[in-house]
């Protein structure tokens, strides 16, 4: 008998007549029996003498007739006996369950990253949970009412009421009705039942395939370097306090960089707001506002429409630099080093936008030039007229390039104001640009101010 009581009862008392014997569960919730055949002239087992048993052990409530009968028939016609059938279930109690907020699932949700795939690439994947404004970070779930349970006696069995955790809101969180909003766009951060949202995204540590590629929507506060492959999108500003290898990164608020900056010669950063750091090598790097560069630039390209300040022994090596406003440094150029390009008093957006439009209109002239040449060779009437339309959509392409270029040569800003200034040396061969205006160095320049005035790119002593 399984997990039984030993209480047990016999329909007949003969010892050649078939008998059942019943036992209980824990709490009485289940009643189970073995049915056991006749011997020689006994007498089988009845429904009615299993009737008797049941009101003798007061056996009421769940009872389950089929199966008792299907053991009987099974038993006195097989002459087997059919032990363990369960001939009553009671009912468990359900537990009552109070209100609370459980977190959202989706927001923990996440690309599962497969095992043993070479060609995975797990810089694509983070640990940092970031939602959006607005969107549901817990819902409410309603009480659960409870339910008392009943044995197979018929007696009631109390339920309990289970208060579970559940989590609330924290910072930068609202509460509306059943559900728990974001109220910014940020990072998630639960702790000890409370849910907040931070506007800083803090990396204690370096950036590497522990928290791969870097995309939050506020500011970014990173402790460690950043390594070469990984990329960072910032919606604010990003503090690094070591050195940042930049493959691709993107910010509409400010880049500090507490060592320096290394592009390897790939290297794109596009900020909208200050740049300050130790040394720039090998990169290129679009400012909105001034950039500030400690110790050196070197072999790079650089883009700013304000100024570029650097200290009195910053030092410009093989770089092409653009500042709207002009550019302060310790020296330009090396003996063993690249020349350098100075351009000042131009914005360079509009700048790499007519670049931009002057290749198309070049690659387009190319390709009206060889349509034509083709369309005069070829006889097959058919192909003829495919070309003729592919040359009335270049020529299209072409004037519409050619209107955009005319709008930006209107758009183009001057500022006559700009000026460079060089507390060292300027080594010859350093190309000077004021508002497009050239100046080639051809000697050493020590300690000048280069100006435009009336037109004409000069020197001043510092």
């Amino acid at each position: 008998m399984p997990d039984s009581q030993n209480r047990q009862t016999v329909i007949h008392s003969g010892s050649s007549d078939g008998n059942i014997a019943v036992g209980f569960s824990d709490k009485d919730m289940e009643a189970r029996a073995d049915f056991l055949p006749p011997s020689g002239k006994g007498s089988p087992i009845t429904t009615g003498s299993v009737n008797r048993v049941l009101d003798k052990l007061n056996i009421i409530h769940g009872v389950r007739q089929e199966e008792i009968q299907r053991a009987i028939w099974d038993c006195n016609n097989n002459r087997r006996p059919v032990r363990d059938v369960l001939i009553a279930k009671g009912e468990d109690p359900v537990d009552e369950i109070t209100s609370f907020f459980a977190v959202n699932p989706h927001v923990y949700s996440r690309p599962k990253v497969p095992e043993g795939n070479s060609r995975v690439d797990y810089r694509t994947y983070t640990p940092f949970v970031i939602v959006k404004k607005n969107q549901v970070l817990a819902k409410l779930r309603l009480r659960r009412e409870g339910k008392p349970g009943m044995n197979v006696h018929g007696e009631g069995l109390p339920f309990q009421t289970i208060q579970p955790t559940g989590v609330q809101g924290g910072e930068n969180t609202r509460t509306e009705g059943n559900l728990i909003l974001a109220e910014i766009n940020g990072q998630m951060v639960e702790k000890s039942g409370v849910l907040d949202v931070k506007d800083t995204l803090t990396i204690k540590g370096p950036v590497g395939y522990s928290t791969g590629n870097i995309m939050f929507p506020g500011d970014v506060s990173i402790s460690g370097p950043v390594s070469d492959g990984f990329k960072i999108y910032a919606g604010g500003s990003v503090t690094i306090k070591q050195t940042f290898d930049v493959t691709d990164a993107i910010t509409k608020g400010d880049l500090k960089v507490s060592g320096g900056i290394i592009g390897r010669g790939r290297g794109l950063l596009k900020i909208g707001g200050t740049l300050k750091t130790k040394f720039i090598e090998n990169c290129r790097a679009a400012v909105r506002k001034t950039c500030t560069v400690t110790s050196a630039i070197v072999n790079s390209q650089i883009w700013t429409l304000e100024n570029i300040e650097m200290g009195d022994r910053g030092l410009i090596v093989g770089a092409e630099l653009y500042a709207l406003k002009g550019i302060k440094a310790g020296a330009i150029g090396r003996k063993e080093g690249k020349i350098s390009a100075i351009h000042c008093g131009v914005d360079f957006t509009i700048e790499q936008e007519k670049e931009k439009n002057n290749s198309l209109i070049k690659a387009l002239g190319i390709r009206v030039r060889q349509l034509r040449e083709f369309i005069d060779a070829e006889e097959d009437t058919e192909k003829r007229g495919v070309m003729i339309e592919e040359l009335r959509q270049v020529l299209a392409e072409q004037q519409k390039a050619s209107e955009k270029l005319t709008e930006l040569l209107a758009k183009t800003v001057y500022n006559e104001d700009a000026v460079i200034e060089v507390s060292g040396e300027i080594l010859p061969g350093t190309l000077i640009e004021i508002c497009r205006i050239g100046f080639p160095v051809t000697e050493p320049l020590h300690r000048v101010r280069i100006k435009l005035e009336q037109g004409m790119v000069v020197t001043q002593p510092l």
